[in-house]
């Protein structure tokens, strides 16, 4: 069997000590923080400081797989960089130790720079550092030892002349040789063999069994590290209490009837997730504060146990992102149970000269909402239980803002942590920081759920079906047009209000065999059609007319 290159084997050294360093920080962050791991710190630096154009193109393209590439990119960046410092460690291990130990550096470095850290949050960073030196050390001092190089040894004993010499007394290690051996910097090291035998033959083994224990400890270690993040939130340990103002029973949808439709309540599970965060922040329920402050009267501090305690009221809210293309997925609809948030503005007393809310959550993520959105009116809640479930910590927990009518990024904040009166003239927030409008209402849309592109049709049960919305407005009439001909108005399923979207569908009763064009457009309660006009998601929402091909046979 042919060796390992030896510049391959010594970047190996170096990857496996960079997981283990990571594994061991991600470890301690688990416990202290898990948004100060090394990796997520620079993960999350590299998702604020990316162009929105680069954004947009990451959703489009990967979609809520988005986070594990950037994650994956990060990685593949840092190992080949660590790789890199492990070949430079077979012969200046210093200096190999010092771009691991860099790396590192800049990790805890980005970690005090994030919104809200505190000092122990570079500790992971100190603990990634002080583990990946000690592995790449070992590795380093095995590997040279199975190439019949010195290994990391002190240097042998001095003559009072001050130079290194073989002659120094050393003890024999059980009956075998001992001697000393020049190395790359010209100086003498002492070379063990307990045996005789040629230190290659005796360590090459030894190379492959501590580097498969490293592998195997690094990855105990970031597992040990998840499980210890998941077991610190639980939001199925929490009972909500029954709505004081409860919504009416949701009618029968048409998923039993039509295949291929979207559900008329999106299940939890399948809610889309679209946001900045590399993992879901954890919360710790007992030290959990929502606080009111800014431009009020008297400011306020909420306990989670404080709103349970409240008049809680529940709402049938379509939620919709702003990252949605025409007929895209990220849109659901949900019944929230909260609080209403204009109930918590009367108690703080808002101020005379606010006009937005700004509402940060407890990574320091901040989202700007227009004051009016929940002065008007609407249903604007914090929202703290989801399909009659406490929110799943995807999707917030244990508090977000829940906006009917606007996109997400202006009123959805998830992990909510502090809601600030104040103004546009006086504070920005994420989003708005990168150009994005500062009120996003949403646009009149609609989905064809099925069939789907490219898909055929059966001539004999032919049906075409999707969903419509209209938040604050509702949705009135949905029509199809085949093949660019006329419009035709469809059958709707039930209504939840307003606020919620409608199921539709069409019965195709004269298709044809071939292939044909479907395209579908909504109108609102007010009369306002879905306009054709094409649109790309920034700076506030897309637009048009979803028209796909289909073959009917």
């Amino acid at each position: 069997m042919k060796r390992v290159r030896p510049a391959l084997k010594y970047a190996a050294a170096g990857v496996l000590a960079t997981l283990a360093g990571m594994s061991a920080g991600h470890l301690v962050a688990a416990a202290l923080n898990p948004a100060s791991s090394p990796v997520l710190a620079v993960g999350s630096t590299v998702i604020d400081l990316t162009p929105t154009p680069m954004k947009e193109w990451a959703v489009r393209e990967f979609g809520t797989r988005d986070k594990p590439i950037l994650i994956g990119s990060v990685m593949l960046v840092t190992l080949l960089l660590t790789a890199v410092a492990g070949v430079i460690a077979r012969r200046r291990f210093p200096l190999g130790a010092a771009i691991l130990g860099l790396l590192v550096a800049v990790s805890g470095v980005l970690a005090l720079l994030r919104p809200f850290a505190l000092a122990t949050d570079v500790v992971p960073a100190i603990a990634a550092a002080i583990v990946g030196v000690a592995v790449l050390a070992l590795l380093v001092h095995v590997m040279r030892r199975s190439d019949g190089l010195p290994g990391l040894a002190l240097p042998a004993s001095r003559h009072r002349s001050g130079e290194y010499g073989a002659t120094a007394p050393v003890e024999d290690l059980g009956g075998g040789k001992t001697a000393t051996e020049t190395s790359d910097d010209g100086k003498d090291r002492l070379l063990l063999s307990g045996d005789g035998r040629s230190p290659g033959t005796m360590t090459r083994r030894t190379v492959l069994v501590t580097s498969a224990l490293v592998a195997v400890l690094a990855g105990a270690t970031g597992w040990l590290g998840q499980r210890l993040v998941s077991i610190r939130t639980r939001p199925e340990d929490v009972t909500l209490p029954p709505a004081a103002d409860r919504a009416e029973p949701l009618a029968q949808g048409l998923e039993n009837r039509i295949k291929g439709i979207s559900t008329f309540q999106t299940p939890n599970k399948d809610f889309y997730r679209v946001d900045v965060n590399l993992t879901v922040p954890v919360i710790d329920l007992d030290s959990w504060r929502l606080e009111i402050d800014g431009d009020v009267d008297n400011e306020l501090s909420y306990g989670f146990d404080d709103l349970l305690g409240m008049d809680l009221v529940e709402r049938d809210i379509t939620l919709t992102c702003v990252s949605n293309q025409v007929g895209g997925p990220y849109v659901g609809a949900a019944r929230w149970l909260g609080v209403p948030l204009k109930r918590l503005l009367d108690e703080a007393g808002v101020g005379s000269k606010a006009d937005q809310i700004l509402t940060t959550a407890t990574d320091g993520f901040t989202i700007s909402t227009p004051l009016d959105v929940a002065l008007d009116g609407r249903d604007t809640l914090v929202a703290i239980g989801m399909n009659g479930e406490a929110l799943p910590s995807e999707h917030g927990f244990p508090a977000r803002l829940v906006t009917p009518g606007v996109y997400g990024f202006v009123g959805a904040t998830k992990w909510l942590r502090k809601i600030t009166l104040t103004t546009y003239a006086k504070e920005t927030a994420y989003w708005t920081d990168r150009d994005w409008a500062t009120d996003a209402p949403i646009k009149i849309s609609s989905r064809i759920d099925t069939p789907q592109a490219f898909k055929t049709l059966k001539k004999e049960n032919a049906v075409i079906a999707g969903v419509a919305w209209a938040q604050t407005r509702g949705v009135e009439r949905v029509e199809v047009a085949i093949d660019g001909g006329r419009w035709q108005q469809v059958e709707l399923g039930p209504s939840a209000g307003v606020d919620y979207w409608r199921q539709w569908f069409f019965r195709w009763e004269d298709a044809t065999p071939g292939q044909h064009m479907i395209a579908v457009r909504a109108t609102s309660s007010g009369g306002e059609v879905q306009t054709a006009a094409r649109a790309n998601s920034f700076p506030d929402g897309s637009s048009g007319i979803q028209s796909i091909s289909i073959n009917v046979a």
